[in-house]
């Protein structure tokens, strides 16, 4: 049984090693291909730094905000039991099975200027197109799954009984929601914010139809690619890799503490 035991954990560790190297291996080409020279240029350049804090604004602003929809619909997807539940579940999935590009041209089709929708917004000054609003329809469209199904989870999770008895102990919905519901799924939400940020900020596919300029920064790196090489583009994609990781980690040890603390 021992041999057996060490057998499945040799095998399964060889594994895993292979899917970490499949993972870090062109990571760490990529941040050691432009060297220190080639970091300290792309942060001297100052398009760069505007595109990568442009694009950190524009995450984290897409985040929040359809934070304060998509939560309430996970709440009230995790509570309620109706026909057609697992169908909605599956439609909120949708984003994430098509192409990003497809989805960029689904958009572009309700949102363009000769549509009703972008016709009603451009008579009140609002266009979509090449706008920086473009930019965060496309990043909450193919990211706002990840918060979805994080908090939709988190809100299952909690036990019905504990809500139960808050409300026969006087609370009504919004107080137990707000002090019973959402603390206890704090952290499962929190992930998906995290989870919901990271994938806004990497969004290309969408944004690109919808919005080339202005250009975030993982169509920076497209740009640069196609207009000087491979080396232009690297500088550009490891500085953007190296502060997206920095901002990831940090985000995580943040949500970490705060639960940690909650608990």
């Amino acid at each position: 049984m021992l041999r057996q035991h060490s057998s499945i954990h040799l095998i399964f560790s060889f594994l895993s090693g292979i899917v970490l190297l499949f993972i870090l291996a062109p990571l760490l080409r990529l941040l050691l291909a432009p060297g220190i020279d080639g970091l300290l240029g792309a942060i001297s350049d100052e398009k760069i730094s505007h595109s990568i804090a442009f694009t950190l604004l524009m995450a984290m602003l897409t985040t929040l905000v359809t934070g304060l929809f998509v939560v309430p619909f996970a709440w009230l997807m995790a509570r309620s039991h109706f026909r057609f539940k697992a169908l909605i579940n599956a439609m909120i999935d949708l984003p994430v099975m098509i192409p990003h590009s497809a989805a960029g041209i689904a958009l572009l089709g309700i949102i363009n200027r000769e549509s009703l929708l972008g016709q009603w917004t451009s008579s009140m000054g609002i266009n979509f197109v090449d706008r920086p609003a473009g930019i965060a329809i496309a990043m909450a469209f193919v990211s706002l799954p990840y918060l979805f199904n994080a908090s939709r989870d988190a809100f299952a999770s909690v036990p019905l009984h504990f809500e139960k008895a808050a409300m026969n102990l006087g609370s009504n919905r919004w107080k137990t929601f707000l002090y019973i519901s959402l603390p206890l799924a704090g952290r499962g939400i929190l992930s998906g914010y995290v989870l919901m940020f990271g994938r806004a900020m990497s969004e290309f596919g969408a944004i690109i139809i919808i919005a080339y300029h202005p250009m975030v920064t993982p169509v920076m790196i497209f740009d640069r690619f196609n207009a000087f090489g491979l080396s232009s583009a690297q500088a550009v994609a490891a500085l953007f890799v190296l502060i997206s990781l920095i901002v990831f980690v940090t985000l995580r040890l943040l949500t970490k503490t705060q639960t940690d603390a909650r608990n």
